[in-house]
C-alpha cells in the first residue's frame, strides 16, 4: 500500500469488518452454533449494519479487553456488578461491549449457547446487537455492539453540560417502544430489568436498547437487580417476568424521561391521579416542553404501570402512541444531545506506539505538529544531491521560501505555512518529504483531507519507507472516513517504525 497507488485518491468501495473465524454448529456438547443462514447479513437498513454472530475464542476477548482490564468496565457498577461489562476492540477495528458473567452462571454450556443464539438472530438499528458470545470451560461471555455516548441513565441524572431537551425524550422513548415492538414480533417479547441504564447512545447519539437485557443474569438468576420499588408487581407474586411486566418497566422508563429523576412508580401515580403533572415534570426542562405531548406521555406511563398486567397497553400501541409526537425527525440526534459529531479515530495496533504513532492513532493534530516541529528536517538527508551550479539565486529563494514556512508553521500560522511551502514545491528544483508532511498537516488543520492525503502521498514517494508519510496518510484516510484503509496504513507505519529503530533512519 502507498503514495504511488492510486486507490485511496478513487476508491469509494466500503471495507468489510474482519471478523472472527465462524465455526460450524455443533450436533451436541459443549462447543455452539456460530454462523445460521437464515441470518441477516446486516444490509438491511433495519438492521443496523451489524455483522453477523459468531462463535470468540475466550483468547480473543482477553485481548480485546486488555485481558479484562478494570480501565475497560463500562458497566455502571464497575467490578461489583455480578456480571461485568468491558468496552474491547476486535481486530484493532471494532469496538465492542462484552458482558462477563460469574463462574456457574450458566454451567450448561450448550443451554447458554442456545439462549444466546436465540439473542443473536436479533438484527436493528434501535438494538445495540449481539454479535457473538464465548463458551470456554467455564467462562461465559456475550459480545454486543459497542455504544460510546453512554447511557440514558448518565445523561437523565448525571450530566454535565445539558440535560436532554423534550425532542430528545421523545425520541428516547419511541425508539425503545420501537425496539421492544420489534423484538417480540421476532419471538423474543421478555426483557429482563428494563431501566434508564439498559438505554444505551450510539456515536451518533440515536438511543438504542440493550441486548443484555433479553437474557437472563444466569440460568436460575433473578430478572430485576432494580430496587424492589421499581419491581413489577407480578414479579413480587411469583417470581416470573411475563411480556406484560416489560410494559411496566417501560413505564418506569417513562417516568424518568418525565421527571428527570428516578421515583418510584407508586410516588408518580399519587402525583399523576392528584392531577400535580408540572410537579412530575423535570425542573432542568425550564417549561420547554409541550403541555399536550407531556400529558400524552404521562397518561401512556399511567397506563403501563397499572397494576394487573392485562389492563396495560402492548407494545404496538407504545410505538403507535408515541409516533405522533415525534417533531424533529429532521435534527440528528447528536445535535439534541449537545455532543460533538462522531469522528472515528484510525484503529490502534496492539504493538506499542511511538509517540507520533500514538499521536496518530488519537488524530491528536496538535501533538503531530510538535513532533514535526521537533524532528525539523533529520529525515530529508539523502534525498536530494544537488551540484554546485544548482545552487543558483532561485535555490537561494526557494530555501527561503521554505524557511518562512517553517517560521509559519512553528508559529501555527498554517495558511501561510501552506503558501511558502507551495512556492518551495512548485519550483520542483529540490524535494523534500518533510515539506509535503508539513503541507500535510496544514491541510488537515484546514479541514483539506483530500489536499493532506495527496502530500502524504508524495512524501511517501520521495522516501518509499518513511514512517511519518504512513502515519499522515492515515489520519487524512481516517478523515475521509475510510476507517480500514486508515488502520491498514496505522500498522504499516508501526512497522515499518520498528525496523528503523533496529537500524536505519528514523521516523
Amino acid at each position: 500500500m502507498g503514495c504511488c497507488d492510486s486507490k485511496f485518491l478513487t476508491s469509494e468501495s466500503t471495507h468489510p469488518e474482519k471478523l472472527p473465524t465462524h465455526h460450524q454448529q455443533p450436533h451436541s456438547g459443549s462447543r455452539a452454533p456460530t454462523h445460521h443462514p437464515s441470518l441477516p447479513a446486516g444490509s438491511d437498513p433495519e438492521s443496523g449494519a451489524a455483522p453477523p454472530f459468531s462463535e470468540f475464542s475466550f483468547s480473543d476477548l482477553k485481548t480485546a479487553t486488555n485481558n479484562f482490564s478494570s480501565d475497560y468496565i463500562v458497566s455502571e457498577s464497575g467490578e461489583k456488578a455480578p456480571n461485568v461489562v468491558y468496552k474491547g476492540r476486535l481486530n484493532n477495528r471494532r469496538w465492542i461491549a462484552v458482558k462477563k458473567f460469574t463462574k456457574l452462571a450458566w454451567p450448561d454450556p450448550k443451554q447458554f449457547a442456545e439462549e444466546a443464539w436465540g439473542v443473536g438472530k436479533l438484527r436493528h438499528r434501535r438494538l445495540a446487537n449481539l454479535i457473538g458470545y464465548c463458551c470456554d470451560g467455564d467462562e461465559r461471555l456475550l459480545v454486543a455492539e459497542y455504544m460510546p455516548t453512554d447511557t440514558l441513565a448518565k445523561h437523565l441524572f448525571h450530566w454535565e453540560n445539558q440535560t436532554i431537551e423534550w425532542a430528545m425524550r421523545l425520541r428516547v422513548a419511541f425508539h425503545i417502544a420501537e425496539a421492544l415492538d420489534y423484538c417480540s414480533t421476532e419471538g423474543r417479547p421478555l426483557y429482563h430489568d428494563l431501566n434508564a441504564y439498559r438505554v444505551l447512545f450510539d456515536e451518533d447519539g440515536d438511543p438504542r436498547l440493550s441486548c443484555f437485557g433479553l437474557m437472563r443474569n444466569s440460568r436460575d438468576g433473578k430478572s430485576y437487580s432494580t430496587n424492589l420499588a421499581y419491581t413489577p408487581p407480578e414479579y413480587l407474586r411469583n417470581g416470573r417476568v411475563t411480556p406484560e411486566s416489560v410494559i411496566y418497566s417501560f413505564g418506569t422508563v417513562l417516568l424518568d424521561l418525565l421527571s428527570g429523576k428516578h421515583i418510584p412508580p407508586s410516588h408518580a401515580l399519587d402525583m399523576i391521579r392528584g392531577k400535580n403533572i408540572i410537579l412530575l415534570m423535570d425542573s432542568h426542562l425550564e417549561g420547554k416542553f409541550s403541555t399536550e405531548e407531556a400529558t400524552v406521555v404521562v397518561n401512556l406511563a399511567s397506563q403501563c404501570l397499572q397494576y394487573e398486567p392485562r389492563e396495560r397497553p402492548n407494545r404496538k400501541d407504545l410505538v403507535s402512541t408515541l409516533a405522533p409526537l415525534q417533531t424533529k425527525p429532521d435534527v440528528p440526534s447528536y445535535v439534541m444531545l449537545g455532543i460533538p459529531k462522531h469522528e472515528e479515530a484510525p484503529p490502534t495496533p496492539q504493538r506499542p506506539l511511538s509517540a507520533m504513532g500514538d499521536a496518530c492513532s488519537r488524530m491528536d493534530l496538535t501533538a503531530i505538529h510538535q513532533i514535526l516541529v521537533m524532528t525539523h528536517y533529520r529525515d530529508d538527508e539523502g534525498t536530494n544531491e544537488l551540484s554546485f551550479q544548482e545552487w543558483t539565486q532561485q535555490m537561494r529563494d526557494m530555501l527561503e521560501a521554505r524557511k518562512r514556512g517553517d517560521y509559519a508553521f512553528r508559529d501555527k500560522d498554517f495558511k501561510a505555512a501552506i503558501d511558502c511551502y507551495s512556492q518551495f514545491i512548485d519550483v520542483g528544483t529540490m524535494v523534500s518529504p518533510t515539506v509535503f508532511a508539513r503541507r500535510s498537516l496544514c491541510y488537515l488543520l484546514n479541514e483539506q483531507p483530500d489536499a493532506a492525503l495527496r502530500d502524504a502521498m508524495q512524501a511517501q514517494c520521495v522516501y518509499p519507507d518513511w514512517p511519518t508519510a504512513f502515519y499522515m496518510q492515515s489520519v487524512a484516510l481516517a478523515k475521509l472516513d475510510m476507517h480500514k484503509d486508515a488502520g491498514d496504513m496505522l500498522n504499516e507505519a508501526t512497522t515499518l517504525e520498528e525496523k528503523r529503530q533496529r537500524g536505519g533512519r528514523g521516523s
